[in-house]
């Protein structure tokens, strides 16, 4: 006769004592260990899951989830560097635009106001009673610019940037510069001989201490510019190496999958190809129009406003020697010399007399003047080559003729309509033109460098997120390789 089965819910069956053998727990055994203490069953320590991963490289579903794994890190990988080496060349591309080029900019600018402040000065001493309004308001308005531009700077620029030293000292002798050149026009309206010396006195003073902190200023901001401009045109290498070896391994792993299965097609890997495939193709287009765009800025913007505001203040230098050496009479020979060398360093030549574009300051920034901007510069030339022509016939009437005034009347006139062959006509026209050029550079620059920030973000987010389709595809497509296992 069979003996019936009886399951655990109907007790234990008669005639027994009830005992059951204990069952062993599941999971690795948990006898502590003497001096340690005891595991919790059903964990696993460190060194039993990396085992069971080693042990997973030999199976079929092993080996996908593995590779579905390291090709979910290298393409979020891949998105996150992206992400990461772009927005920081997005960020330099902003610099550039919105901080090192102003702040460049109006280092010059200071550097520029300073000078003209000085040149318009002398200017106002020569004519004396019968000095313009329009002559003294360009002074004051050169002296207010100079002092808005730099406390615009001085907030703008960090504590620890080397500009702020310069801009301090600037801060501090400016008022100095203003308080001796009116005590020189008040000697001078009272017929005082000493008016003269506390002139020569201030511009002493800027040329020796106010203008070379301005040059340093300009000095310090352009290599600000120059590390930004660096930055932004960086090329991306590492996102590069990294989405060509995400494209490697995703080749890799559909070739192996083929040999396997005998099927030619995984749409899932297929899309993370193309999803990473795109955003490589679309880091390359991005980083090669950007880096266009952002070298046209300083290559027909930036390069040439350097070269153009170098040029611009010696030309001012060049006036203001000529009116100190009327203001001396005679007394030095300093101003003479003064102008002599600024017109070397314009011209490339002492006498000034070279063809336009040919050397100097002038034919640098000739050379380096975008097309639009070279006929401005040619012009400033000669209107330059003018401007020595009639310096030259005022100085000989000064010293050969002796006549002081015709020489004084042919480098300064009280009104606008006495000038048409005056030094001051071909200053005023050599001064008009290098500002015209400066606006057409000044334009470039912004025309090209503007938006590229924007354009490195935009960059920036759809790499990301192309890696991320990628990642999700590459999973998926293995994920329905694992289904059939199941």
């Amino acid at each position: 006769m069979a003996t019936p089965v009886r399951t655990e819910e109907q007790g234990p069956a008669p005639g027994t004592t009830g005992a059951t053998t204990p069952r062993p727990a599941a999971g690795p055994a948990t006898t502590p260990v003497a001096g340690r203490p005891a595991r919790t069953p059903g964990r696993l320590d460190l060194a039993g899951r990396i085992r069971r991963i080693a042990d997973a490289r030999h199976t079929a579903p092993g080996r996908l989830r593995l590779a579905g794994a390291l090709l979910a890190v290298l393409l979020v990988a891949f998105g996150l560097l992206t992400g990461w080496q772009v927005n920081s060349r997005a960020q330099a591309a902003d610099r550039v635009v919105s901080y090192s080029q102003p702040l460049s900019q109006a280092a010059a600018d200071i550097h520029r106001s300073l000078a003209d402040a000085d040149t318009t000065a002398a200017t106002g001493f020569l004519l004396a009673g019968a000095e313009p309004r329009a002559v003294r308001e360009r002074y004051e308005q050169d002296l207010a610019t100079a002092s808005r531009l730099i406390a615009e700077a001085a907030a703008r620029t960090t504590a620890s940037s080397p500009a702020q030293q310069w801009l301090s000292s600037l801060n501090q002798q400016l008022p100095v510069y203003a308080g001796l050149v009116e005590t020189a026009r008040a000697d001078n309206r009272l017929g005082f001989p000493l008016g003269g010396a506390y002139l020569r006195y201030a511009s002493q003073q800027m040329r020796d201490t106010l203008l070379p902190d301005a040059a340093k200023l300009a000095d310090a901001e352009n290599e600000a510019l120059a590390r930004d401009y660096a930055e932004a045109r960086a090329v991306p290498w590492a996102a590069f190496v990294l989405g060509l070896l995400a494209l490697a391994a995703l080749v890799r792993v559909q070739q192996v999958l083929f040999r396997r299965t005998n099927r030619v097609f995984n749409i899932g890997l297929l899309g993370s190809t193309a999803a990473v495939l795109t955003a490589v193709l679309w880091l390359l287009a991005g980083s090669w129009i950007t880096g266009a765009r952002l070298a046209e800025s300083e290559r027909d913007g930036a390069a040439p406003l350097r070269a153009l505001n170098a040029a611009r203040v010696d030309v001012l230098t060049a006036r203001l020697a000529e009116n100190l050496h009327l203001v001396a009479r005679g007394s030095s020979t300093q101003y003479a010399d003064l102008w002599a060398a600024t017109t070397k360093d314009l011209t490339g030549v002492a006498g000034g007399e070279a063809a336009p574009g040919t050397g100097g300051a002038l034919g640098e920034a000739r050379r380096l003047a975008p097309r639009d901007a070279a006929e401005a510069v040619d012009q400033a030339r000669k209107e330059y080559s003018t401007w020595t022509a009639r310096h030259s016939a005022a100085i000989t009437k000064e010293t050969v003729d002796g006549d002081y005034q015709g020489a004084l009347d042919s480098t300064v006139t009280v009104k606008e309509a006495d000038v048409p062959n005056t030094s001051d006509a071909a200053f005023g026209a050599t001064d008009q033109q290098l500002e015209r050029a400066a606006g057409i550079e000044l334009a470039r620059f912004r025309a090209a460098a503007g938006g590229t920030g924007g354009l490195l973000d935009a960059l920036a987010l759809g790499a990301g997120v192309l890696a991320l389709v990628a990642a999700v595809s590459a999973v998926r497509g293995l994920g329905r390789r694992l289904a059939e296992y199941r």
